[in-house]
């Protein structure tokens, strides 16, 4: 049996992998009143006044919501909200396991923009904080855009974000094995979608100066009048030498490669065009861009992929649940920019230089002490930005 059919076996065995316990034992009538009428009313009347309370008198300060709308479940596409129900739920019990954060998964049956962004907007009152799932683009992009600009707790997008951060600590640590500066190296992106994109502006902050983006039609030009507006902003500041070509053209001469597209894509012969001790991230999944033997064989020096069978594994529930640890900690108003570097140079920092290696730039995914770490390092950067509420 393989791992799809036996993991099928078990979702009908499990029906479903989260449930609600209650924090508060009801055995007699005292205990009634006390969890329900009457005593109840008086913490309603006092959330009335200030609701800012909400998050002491009820469990909304460790509570997330788990959002899609079903629209790019996993490497599936648009399966919709029901069928991507599996893959929050298995979120949801990433975040209990790894953060002791209570998550519910919510799948909206809408692919409209302004729907979507006002049915999570009215929900978001009972929640610490939202972060949006399997969200296709480039709506994804305006959906969190908006939903920053109107909601009042920390709305992230886990396939952009989370992505971005953990690729960002993998890229810090292979750096310093290799020996090179963030700000010397050439970076290459192929894959300009919601991960990519976020990757791409990520990588800047922390320091990168020349990178370039590449999707099926080549590489990402800011004198391409056809892009649109997604790929028009990356373009605006990457590619600064304004290149043109494809793939092969990218890759030629590159330090570093990170691949969030397809299968299959690249050639021995692209990553032997790269400079001397490459790096190479090839992400997709279940079958990376190029086959981590393969890449080795060509000349690549570190190699990272989003699989768990080889060394290297870039895995957002490295970042994810103590991203939110740390947001939810603080009561941040949002999930800022700094907050994000923060994550990333916790993570990388999470291994001791003297410890790290070829095939040792990045936690195990299992370990359960990164997300305390990230967490720390997010809430202390919350509160040096004034996004953090205590």
């Amino acid at each position: 049996m393989d791992i799809r059919q036996e993991s099928l076996k078990k979702h009908y065995d499990w029906r479903g992998k989260i449930e609600v316990v209650s924090r508060v034992k009801i055995n007699d009538r005292h205990d009634l009143s006390l969890a329900y009428t009457p005593g109840v009313a008086e913490p309603c009347l006092v959330i009335q006044k200030n609701p800012e309370k909400s998050f002491e008198l009820t469990r909304r300060s460790n509570l997330v919501a788990v959002i899609t709308d079903g629209t790019a479940v996993l490497g599936l596409g648009n399966i919709g909200p029901e069928a991507g129900m599996p893959v929050m739920e298995g979120k949801c019990a990433l975040f209990k396991e790894f953060a002791d954060v209570d998550a519910f998964p919510i799948c909206i049956r809408t692919d409209d923009v302004d729907e979507l962004v006002r049915t999570i907007y009215l929900i978001s009152g009972s929640f610490g904080g939202i972060n949006l799932e399997d969200i296709s683009a480039p709506r994804c992009f305006e959906v969190e855009k908006r939903l920053n600009e109107i909601c009042d707790i920390p709305v992230f997008h886990d396939d952009q974000h989370g992505t971005a951060i953990v690729v960002g600590a993998a890229v810090i640590n292979a750096l310093k094995v290799v020996g090179k500066k963030l700000e010397d190296v050439r970076v290459v992106i192929n894959g300009a979608g919601s991960a990519g994109t976020a990757i791409g502006y990520h990588l800047l902050r922390l320091g990168v100066r020349n990178l370039m983006m590449v999707d099926r039609f080549g590489i990402l030009c800011e004198d391409d009048t056809s892009l649109n507006p997604a790929h028009a902003a990356i373009a605006a500041v990457t590619n600064r030498e304004r290149r043109t070509g494809f793939l092969a053209d990218a890759m030629a001469g590159a330090d570093v490669f990170v691949g969030v597209s397809a299968p299959g894509i690249v050639s021995r012969e692209m990553v032997a065009s790269m400079n001397r001790d490459a790096i190479v991230f090839p992400m997709a999944n279940p079958t990376p861009e190029i086959m981590p033997d393969a890449a080795s064989e060509a000349g690549a020096r570190i190699v990272g992929t989003g699989r768990s069978d080889y060394p290297n594994q870039v895995n957002n529930v490295l970042a994810f649940p103590g991203i939110f640890r740390g947001a939810l900690d603080c009561r941040a108003k949002c999930i800022n920019d700094e907050m994000k570097m923060a994550a990333s140079f916790a993570l990388a920092s999470f291994i001791p230089d003297s410890d790290l290696s070829e095939c040792n730039i990045i936690p195990q995914a299992l370990n359960r002490e990164v997300a305390a770490v990230v967490a720390k390092a997010v809430t202390e950067a919350a509160r040096r930005t004034g996004v953090a509420r205590i």
